[in-house]
């Protein structure tokens, strides 16, 4: 589908990111609340089906596009672009766009800790987000989550070890479910949001042995968890053959965890869904059902 979409009738949101996995998840709350939207994605086919939406084929880069899409759009989830060398400048043209073709209310999904010197290195990329957001006079929320709980599995080797310079600092990992019920109760409330940063953590903060032990129990494996010094995370993610800018992102996930940087227990997803945030053995449970 291209060009300017036919919109479901009274569709003010937009969401970005629907072929991924948290946008997706959030497309599939709007729809089950009855909720028109219009899918803003880079490839259509890939979109979800869903009743009450429209899908236009709009790239964070694709001015003309993007700008027919949003028009009579009032909020947008911007759901940060994939990771890649030029993922700012991605991000800086939507917003741009964004702001010029009238939309009310940005929200934004972000990372805990956000801020120009954070050791994790995408972190001040989503911090010069942010700025840029603010530059622009739109009216925004900021969702800053901790790493995905959903993730964690992805962390560990064929072997069964999870290798980090993590030392034995804590990260608050958070749902990837909480933080979609998060997403849709401001998308469905902006102007009870507006201006507010919400940190969006699980309900505990655990180490790198700690999450070993809860993947263990929940999937009958036994996972352990080898620290790393920061130059032996580079030698052993050498073999990958990854861009610098990429292994720099996975060493400082790491190295953020042990200066501190992810800890901290946050009220925000119980606040915005309800309910308690879900914790991580309850998540790798469902995975593993």
């Amino acid at each position: 589908m291209t060009g300017q979409p036919t919109r479901p009738d009274g569709a003010t949101i937009a969401v970005t990111g629907a072929t991924g996995r948290l946008g997706r998840r959030v497309a599939h709350r709007l729809a089950a609340a009855g909720l028109p939207q219009l899918l803003l994605v880079r490839d259509p086919a890939r979109a979800p089906r869903l009743p009450g939406a429209a899908v236009a084929r709009a790239g964070y880069t694709d001015r003309d596009a993007a700008a027919a899409a949003m028009r009579g759009v009032q909020t947008v989830l911007m759901v940060s672009a994939s990771e890649s060398p030029d993922r700012l400048r991605q991000h800086r043209a939507f917003i741009d766009v964004a702001a010029e073709a009238g939309i009310a209310h940005l929200v934004y999904i972000s990372f805990y800790g956000a801020a120009p010197q954070a050791t994790f290195t995408l972190a001040r990329d989503h911090w010069a987000t942010e700025q840029h957001i603010r530059a622009t006079g739109l009216a925004f929320t900021f969702l800053r989550d901790n790493l995905y709980a959903d993730f964690m599995p992805g962390l560990v080797g064929d072997d069964g070890v999870i290798r980090g310079p993590a030392a034995r600092g804590p990260a608050a990992v958070v749902a990837q479910d909480d933080i979609a019920d998060a997403a849709v109760a401001v998308l469905t409330d902006p102007a009870g949001h507006a201006g507010v940063t919400y940190d969006l953590t699980g309900p505990h903060a655990l180490d790198m042995e700690e999450i070993a032990a809860v993947l263990s129990q929940a999937t009958g494996r036994t996972i352990t968890y080898q620290p790393e010094t920061v130059e032996e995370a580079y030698r052993s993610r050498a073999v990958y053959g990854a861009p610098a800018w990429q292994v720099d992102a996975w060493v400082s996930t790491y190295t953020a965890i042990a200066a501190g940087e992810l800890d901290g227990l946050s009220d925000a997803v119980p606040l915005l869904t309800g309910r308690p945030a879900t914790p991580l053995t309850d998540v790798i449970g469902k995975q593993n059902r």
